[in-house]
C-alpha cells in the first residue's frame, strides 16, 4: 500500500506512548470490520514501516460486525494465528488472543433480535475454537450505551453470556453518557465495578449446559423472520430520505459531539455508511427508538404462532437468562419511546408507507413483550423505572415539539442542537 500520512502518524502515535509508559499501555490495534486474515496482516505490514521492531510490542485485534463476519470468524481466526506476526505474539504473551464482537454495526445491519442471537451463537463458536486451540481467550464486547447498540445493565449482560465465552475475563467499551454515571463519582464506580467482577467469577464455565441449545428450533424460526422484517424496511425505496427528513441526523452532524463524522460518506443520505451512533441516536431524538426493537414482534411472532409457541417462548424467557436480558431491554426500549411524538416525526418523512410499517411492527412487538412476561403495561414489573421514565417525560416532550418545530429554521440551528442535547439528557440516552 502507498504511504498514508494519517496511518503512519497513529503508528507512531503508538510507539511514542510505548516508550514513554511501557508496552502495556498501548498495544492493541482493533481493526474494524475485519473481513479476512489479510487485514490483520496488512496492519502489521503498516507498523513495521514505522518501527521495524513495534509488530512484536503489538496485537492486532480482530473486530467482527457483520452477520457473515460472525458467522465465519472460527475460520478467519485460524488463518489469523496462523501469521508469523501473531505466533510471534503469541509465543510472548503465553497464548493470549483477544477477539472483538461488535453490537453497533450488526445491529444496524440485521436489526436487533437478528443481531443478537448472531452475537450469542458467534460468541459460543469462537469460544469453543480458543479451548480446541489451547489458547486463553478474552472475547472484547463493542456495546454501546444506547438499547440498539448492546446497551443495558453489564453486570446482567455478563450473567447471560454463553456458557465458557466469559471464562474469568470479560473486556467491554464503555463510552459516553454510560461512562459519566457508572465512573463519575468514585462510590458509584467501585459498586459498579464490584458487580461487574460478581458476575465474572459466577458466569458458567464450558461445563455448564447452554440453555440456547433446547431453543434452536426457535432461534433460528425468530432469527430469520426479524432479520427478513428489517432489512424490508431499510430496504424499502427511499427509506434513507424518508429517516433524514424524520429525524434531526443533519442537525446532529453539525454538532462537536463526537471523535468521528457521523458518516463515512459526504453524505448522510448513505445508509450504509451512516456511523451506528448517530443512527440510533436520530431515532431516539425522534422518540421512535426503532433500533432497539424493530422486528421484535416479526420474530418473536413468527414462534407465538406455533403450537404452543406462547408457551415456548416464555419458558424461553424463564430458562435463557440471554433472552430475558434481551426482552428487557427491548422493553426498555419500546417504554422511552412515544407513539404521539413519533408520529409527527414520521409524518415528516412523508412517506405514509413507512409509518404505517413501523406503527405496524411497534404494535406486534408491545403486544408480543407483553404476551411473555404476562404484565399489563410496559415495565409493569419494574414500578420504580417506570415512574422515573413518567417523570421525566413532560420536560422531554416539551424539548420534542419545540425541536419540531424549528428542524427546518435554519436561523434556529442552535436552538435545534439545544433540544438536542435536552433531550438526550433527559432520555439518558445519546447512543
Amino acid at each position: 500500500q502507498e504511504p498514508d500520512p494519517e496511518v503512519d502518524a497513529m503508528f507512531r502515535t503508538i510507539v511514542e506512548v510505548q516508550a514513554d509508559l511501557g508496552e502495556v499501555a498501548c498495544n492493541h490495534l482493533i481493526i474494524s470490520f475485519t473481513r479476512s486474515a489479510d487485514d490483520v496482516a496488512a496492519a502489521y505490514e503498516l507498523a513495521r514501516r514505522v518501527d521495524p521492531t513495534l509488530p512484536r510490542r503489538l496485537d492486532v485485534v480482530c473486530l467482527f460486525e457483520t452477520a457473515a463476519e460472525l458467522e465465519r470468524a472460527s475460520q478467519i481466526l485460524d488463518e489469523v494465528i496462523a501469521l508469523p506476526p501473531v505466533r510471534a505474539r503469541l509465543r510472548v504473551n503465553g497464548n493470549r488472543l483477544e477477539v472483538m464482537v461488535g453490537y453497533s454495526d450488526s445491529a444496524k445491519e440485521a436489526g436487533v433480535l437478528a443481531a443478537s442471537l448472531a452475537l450469542y451463537d458467534a460468541q459460543r463458536s469462537i469460544a469453543a475454537w480458543g479451548r480446541r486451540r489451547g489458547l486463553t481467550l478474552t472475547v472484547f464486547h463493542g456495546r454501546g450505551g444506547a438499547l440498539g447498540r448492546g446497551g443495558g445493565p453489564t453486570a446482567r449482560a455478563i450473567k447471560a453470556q454463553p456458557p465458557g465465552s466469559v471464562d474469568g475475563r470479560f473486556k467491554v467499551t464503555e463510552q459516553g453518557e454510560v461512562a459519566f454515571a457508572r465512573y463519575g463519582d468514585p462510590d458509584v464506580a467501585w459498586h459498579h465495578l464490584e458487580q461487574l467482577a460478581r458476575a465474572v467469577a459466577a458466569s458458567p464455565d464450558e461445563r455448564a449446559p447452554d440453555p440456547a441449545e433446547e431453543f434452536a428450533p426457535e432461534i433460528a424460526a425468530m432469527r430469520d423472520a426479524s432479520a427478513l422484517a428489517w432489512r424490508s424496511l431499510v430496504g424499502t425505496p427511499g427509506f434513507a430520505r424518508c429517516f433524514t427528513a424524520a429525524t434531526p441526523i443533519r442537525q446532529i452532524a453539525t454538532m462537536p459531539i463526537a471523535s468521528r463524522p457521523v458518516s463515512r460518506a459526504a453524505t448522510v443520505d448513505d445508509l450504509d455508511a451512516l456511523r451506528a451512533i448517530p443512527w440510533v441516536f436520530s431515532w431516539a431524538q425522534a422518540r421512535v427508538n426503532l433500533p432497539g426493537w424493530y422486528g421484535l414482534g416479526a420474530g418473536l411472532g413468527s414462534v407465538a404462532r406455533r403450537p404452543r409457541g406462547l408457551a415456548r417462548l416464555r419458558r424461553m424467557r424463564r430458562d435463557w437468562p440471554f433472552f430475558a436480558v434481551l426482552l428487557e431491554n427491548a422493553e426498555m426500549s419500546l417504554a422511552k419511546a412515544d407513539r404521539g411524538l413519533a408520529t409527527r416525526y414520521l409524518e415528516r418523512g412523508k412517506r405514509p408507507d413507512i409509518a404505517a410499517a413501523i406503527m405496524q411492527e411497534w404494535d406486534q412487538a408491545e403486544r408480543m413483550v407483553l404476551a411473555i412476561s404476562g404484565n399489563e403495561a410496559l415495565l409493569g414489573d419494574r414500578p420504580s423505572l417506570r415512574g422515573a421514565i413518567d417523570l421525566r417525560a413532560p420536560y422531554i416532550d416539551a424539548l420534542s415539539f419545540l425541536q419540531l418545530r424549528f428542524m427546518d429554521d435554519k436561523r434556529a440551528t442552535r436552538l435545534v442542537q439545544a433540544t438536542i442535547g435536552g433531550i438526550a439528557a433527559g432520555l439518558q440516552n445519546t447512543g
